[in-house]
């Protein structure tokens, strides 16, 4: 009996864990607070980051088909373990190359001729976030948020062509501002995915106006929760174990 019990316990363990962690897709993070003082922002990610996975930032402008140029490109590491699902990672001070850092994984200038302007603008200014082989290769768009809309190729940016949609990776958080950051709920949701839609809102954000000093300014670090309820899959192997069981210790009485 005690094998039994312990093999179907072990059963659903196995089940349950994520044994490999799929390649991201656009929505699968997003971000939650943009400084332009301190040039640095901040994001969630939704679903498991394996390890080292590289993500590429970029404050240039997508037309639709390509970036522009002028402005300046970011490489992240994530580390040697794999980032769970819900942390929320800072990226600061990507202006200065002696002292900008994440706080996870290892973060970079990437090197790509033409890079200018490290920093970020409070007036009209966007962050794509994707990956690629490498800064310049074709991107796959992870997320992306601007500081005004998403409409103009040469001064914000566009979402044509990147799969993401506003509440799915993107953020239009439609004026300057020095600070913005997500001040939604970050937890009692049932998926991770529940929280792409409340990011996306403007409406739960907290904008500072462009007059202010903000560069010490430390975005809210704490971790998105789901309240746990298991998969159907688990249900039907806890079943089958159950099973198992009542069918042992009838032979047994037998």
């Amino acid at each position: 009996m005690k094998h039994y019990l312990a093999l179907t316990a072990a059963a659903a363990a196995a089940l349950v864990s994520h044994s490999a962690v799929a390649a991201l897709g656009a929505g699968d993070i997003a971000f939650t607070a943009l400084n332009a003082d301190e040039d640095g922002w901040a994001l969630v990610t939704f679903v498991d980051i394996a390890a080292n996975t590289t993500i590429y930032f970029t404050d240039n402008e997508w037309n639709g088909s390509a970036f522009n140029t002028g402005e300046s490109y970011h490489r992240w590491v994530s580390g040697g373990s794999t980032i769970a699902a819900g942390t929320v990672i800072r990226f600061q001070n990507i202006d200065d190359a002696s002292t900008l850092s994440s706080t996870l994984g290892t973060l970079s200038r990437a090197s790509v001729s033409g890079s200018s302007n490290f920093g970020l603008s409070a007036s009209e200014d966007s962050v794509y976030a994707y990956t690629a082989s490498s800064a310049t290769g074709t991107p796959s768009f992870l997320a992306a948020i601007t500081t005004t809309a998403f409409t103009g190729a040469t001064t914000s940016g566009l979402l044509t062509n990147t799969g993401l949609s506003i509440g799915n990776g993107a953020i239009a958080l439609g004026g300057g501002a020095e600070y913005e950051e997500y001040t939604g709920i970050r937890s009692g949701q049932a998926s991770f995915a529940a929280y792409k839609p409340l990011v996306g809102n403007i409406a739960n954000w907290t904008t500072n106006p462009d007059n202010g000093s903000y560069a010490g300014v430390v975005p809210n670090t704490t971790a998105f929760a789901v309240t746990a309820v298991p998969e159907p899959q688990t249900y039907a192997l806890m079943l089958s174990g159950l099973l198992a069981v009542g069918w042992v210790a009838r032979r047994r009485r037998g």
